[in-house]
């Protein structure tokens, strides 16, 4: 297969100033609400970029557990790649590709921990499946083999009988994205893409948008 004739021809839709939301929140909301209308598999997924002390990037898919007013929640094991890399340097990038909508957002921010109590709150409603599982990974290392893995989460299952209460891992929590910057993208024909950006403006408070070029 030659990729480079590899091609889609997008048209289905526009994006236009007038069409959008004042506040990027607001709009984001609105096409996330559409994704899930739409029937996308995990429209929640984003792809999170992070850098390291030394500015080498990394990137990887993670789900979106809550949108706020403050911005982009997502959870994770803290002594990850990642977890360790927004230590060092605390701005990241999102992407939500959109592909079935011809639609991508891209979002830029500042990155703090959530507080211990929203963390437990969250993990409580997690599956019995998945709270194991944040328990017998050490996510990132490197393990002998699959088997090995498959015997630490046995391990945990054995500490934790069906029906009981298994507590938040303390190596585990949640990171709060807040916002400087989206771009919102809809394919058109002849790559003449939409692209509406919005940015702080100076006042801190307001957000201004502008048109940018594909």
């Amino acid at each position: 297969m030659d990729l480079a004739e590899m091609r889609e021809t997008y048209g289905l839709g526009e994006l236009l100033e007038s069409q959008v939301a004042a506040d990027p929140l607001v709009q984001f909301q609105l096409w996330l609400d559409q994704a899930r209308s739409a029937g996308l598999a995990e429209p929640n997924a984003m792809v999170l970029a992070t850098a390291d002390a030394d500015g080498r990037p990394s990137a990887r898919t993670v789900l979106l557990k809550r949108l706020d007013e403050r911005g982009f929640v997502f959870y994770t094991n803290q002594q990850s790649r990642k977890a360790d890399e927004l230590a060092a340097n605390p701005y990241c990038a999102l992407v939500f590709p959109w592909h079935a909508m011809e639609r991508q957002v891209r979002v830029e921010g500042t990155v703090t921990k959530l507080p211990a109590d929203e963390v437990d709150e969250y993990f409580a409603s997690r599956p019995r499946e998945s709270k194991l599982g944040a328990w017998a990974s050490q996510q990132s290392q490197p393990v002998e083999s699959r088997e090995e893995l498959d015997l630490q989460y046995a391990s945990y299952e054995r500490q934790w009988p069906e029906g009981t209460e298994i507590s938040t891992p303390y190596f585990w929590g949640g990171y709060l994205v807040a916002p400087t910057a989206f771009e919102f993208w809809q394919g058109r024909v002849g790559r003449l893409h939409d692209r509406l950006a919005y940015r702080r403006a100076s006042s801190g408070s307001d957000w201004e948008l502008s048109r940018l070029q594909p």
